[in-house]
């Protein structure tokens, strides 16, 4: 078995060993989630490599780095106050999504008027131009931390395969009989998953453009869907109430989370891939054991809808954004509301942790996005200019830009 290369997810939670094995590629997540400024680097990689006998003496060296690249972006200040950039006047329809590439160069945008954009973040200068779904583009994504291609799902029942060098086509995946909500690429991005309202999910081939595998068992849309992070399993949230747990090797579904009283609108693993988090419409938040699939904790308190939740980096806090205007900041390990967000005057749609995850950020109706403590729980900074409501606000991976797309047809960029 030879290793590759290592690649590092930036702060906190651990390093990403990536190596062939039988011509194939694979992945495996090392937690450093202990990692602080005064843990000595040599004793950590020591302790890694006992656990982890991937890691040759050669490579141990390239782990040292990026333990102490970890420990650097761990130690910086998270105090920026975002100012506006620049207004990008987008598209000709309302947006529906915005997402960065790995380094922050780039981020794409969908919309109602059919398209995806690539666009250059420094100067804001459109690269492509992704033509060719006859509907809405609703869900987008890069391959990250690769960056080479875009997915795009759209209303017209397809989903794309684009090289976001050329803008060039690759493939289109037919077969879904309704919208496609939701995608996403897996770690080692060899595969999409798509989620549709015809209440299946499929996995598709990202290089020959072949479904490989049709996850049925939802009797309802499924509306939100993530990989592990080992890239072995997939999560499905639906309108019918529950989660469902696939192994992605073999298409086998594994678990079925019941337990929620209403449509499901968001679910996330955590980084070391134990637990599972649910949004839903029944106004609560639940978290699973993913080798169980037993539920081991109910976090509630919001008085609306559930519309969207979130792990930080390390998977120790939980966000949740809910039509009732607030957000709230739950302790994984502890299961307790540590923090209630209070301020926007209309519902939370979209929110995000920095990387470094002491911030949340929070779209809203308001035609705001807001910035928070996470340990405080004040509000910290209200991006304005939007004219009407803000559906998606994202980080990029350094923590130090920030984009927030609307119904307005612009997006918005703050460093």
């Amino acid at each position: 078995m030879k290793l590759k290369r290592f690649l590092v997810r930036y702060y906190p939670p651990g390093i990403i060993l990536e190596y062939d094995k039988g011509g194939d590629l694979w992945t495996k997540s090392v937690d450093i989630l202990d990692l602080t400024a005064d843990t000595n680097p040599d004793e950590l990689l020591a302790d890694i490599r006992r656990l982890e006998p991937l890691i040759t003496e050669s490579q141990a060296d390239q782990v040292k780095q990026l333990i102490a690249r970890l420990q650097q972006k761990q130690g910086q200040q998270d105090d920026r106050r975002f100012c506006f950039n620049k207004e990008l006047k987008v598209h000709i329809l309302p947006l529906t999504n915005v997402a960065f590439d790995k380094s922050g160069s780039r981020f794409i945008t969908g919309s109602y008027d059919r398209t995806c954009r690539v666009w250059d973040t420094a100067s804001g200068a459109e690269l492509h131009r992704l033509e060719g779904h006859r509907n809405v583009v609703f869900a987008i994504a890069f391959n990250n931390p690769y960056g080479d291609k875009i997915a795009t799902g759209s209303f017209d029942k397809t989903c794309k395969m684009w090289c976001a060098e050329t803008g060039k086509c690759f493939h289109t995946f037919r077969g879904h009989m309704a919208e496609i909500m939701c995608l996403a690429f897996n770690p080692q991005s060899t595969l999409v998953a798509t989620g549709s309202m015809d209440a299946t999910a499929k996995l598709w081939d990202v290089e020959t453009g072949e479904e490989l595998a049709t996850l049925t068992g939802h009797t309802a849309e499924i509306l939100s869907l993530s990989f592990n992070t080992a890239g072995n399993q997939l999560v499905t949230g639906s309108f019918d109430h529950t989660v469902a747990i696939w192994d992605v090797a073999s298409g086998r579904h594994v678990h079925t989370l019941i337990g929620h009283r209403g449509e499901i609108s968001s679910v996330q693993f955590n980084w070391d891939c134990s637990l599972i988090v649910t949004g839903s419409i029944d106004k609560t938040c639940k978290l699973w054991e993913a080798v169980s699939g037993k539920c081991v904790a109910t976090l509630d308190g919001h008085k609306k809808e559930v519309l969207d939740v979130c792990f930080d980096l390390s998977g120790q806090l939980i966000a949740t954004a809910c039509a009732d205007g607030t957000a709230r900041v739950f302790s994984a390990t502890t299961h307790q509301c540590l923090v209630t967000l209070e301020g926007h005057a209309g519902e939370i749609s979209d929110i995000c942790f920095s990387p470094q995850g002491k911030r949340v950020l929070t779209a809203s109706s308001d035609k705001t996005a807001r910035l928070w403590d996470v340990q405080s729980g004040a509000c910290l900074q209200v991006l304005e200019g939007h004219t009407d409501e803000i559906f998606s606000c994202i980080f990029n991976y350094e923590g130090d830009t920030i984009i927030t797309g609307s119904k307005d047809n612009t997006c918005r960029i703050w460093s």
